[in-house]
């Protein structure tokens, strides 16, 4: 049973998740599982990736609502990756309940040095506003979607920081409609990996139902704050990436205590 101190903790946890994956698009997820495990206390690291998958999946969710109502999420190319990436993320979510916890974790880390060192790319911002989804693309879409969604799964990461590049090279299409098609991926992505847990008894209830409060004031702080960010948006980006980096070390380090 987690203490009130510790749900506290995850309550602003969910808030910063979902803030970041609001500003970013992606990256964020991956501070699910060091706050479950560092955090709030949950020990078990099996638990910790499945509920952290339930609560990045709610917060991209109310993230995805805001998004459709701005238009911004480019439908048929969202669900072609998503599609595929669905199986992937089923059969990584599968066997990484096969792995020791602690090799996971070790796992984990590496995957969070890949996501800060992404991050720390420029992120292009040129692309066709008015892409639409064809054969070519398709072809392009399911495999990649295939791949992340396995390693969405495996880890128990929304994917973000591989979705949006993935889409941008697959389709042409703008930055901000990638991070904004990205979320239909990272939705049905944690919902796969959690269900795949949950259905194993691995995710905590009363922790998830705190991330998903906090979740929701972070999507609603994430939209003002984005236009605000926007003049200093590769700075930003930069100094999140370092501290995703600072923290996979940390988690690399305790994977191997």
């Amino acid at each position: 049973m987690t203490d009130p101190a510790g749900l506290l903790v995850a309550l602003a946890g969910g808030a910063l998740i979902a803030l970041l994956l609001g500003l970013f698009g992606g990256g964020g997820s991956v501070l699910a599982t060091p706050l479950l495990l560092y955090g709030v206390g949950i020990r078990d690291p099996h638990v910790a990736i499945g509920t952290g998958a339930a609560a990045v999946a709610l917060n991209a969710a109310a993230s995805l609502a805001v998004q459709a109502r701005a238009g911004t999420v480019k439908w048929p190319c969202a669900l072609a990756f998503a599609g595929a990436g669905l199986a992937g993320s089923l059969a990584g979510a599968a066997l990484a309940q096969r792995v020791d916890g602690q090799a996971l974790l070790g796992g984990f880390a590496l995957a969070m040095l890949a996501v800060g060192l992404a991050m720390l790319r420029p992120a292009a911002s040129a692309g066709d506003p008015a892409v639409r989804l064809d054969a070519g693309m398709t072809l392009k879409l399911v495999p990649a979607g295939l791949v992340v969604g396995l390693a969405a799964g495996f880890f128990g990461i929304g994917g973000g920081f591989l979705i949006v590049p993935g889409l941008m090279a697959a389709t042409g299409m703008t930055l901000a409609n990638a991070a904004a098609s990205s979320l239909v991926s990272v939705l049905l992505f944690g919902l796969a990996t959690a269900g795949t847990y949950a259905a194993a008894g691995r995710v905590d209830g009363p922790v998830l139902a705190a991330m998903a409060a906090g979740g929701l004031v972070g999507v609603l702080a994430a939209r003002p704050l984005a236009p605000r960010l926007a003049a200093h948006a590769a700075l930003a980006r930069r100094l999140f990436a370092l501290m995703v980096m600072l923290v996979a070390l940390y988690v690399g380090w305790r994977a191997l205590g």
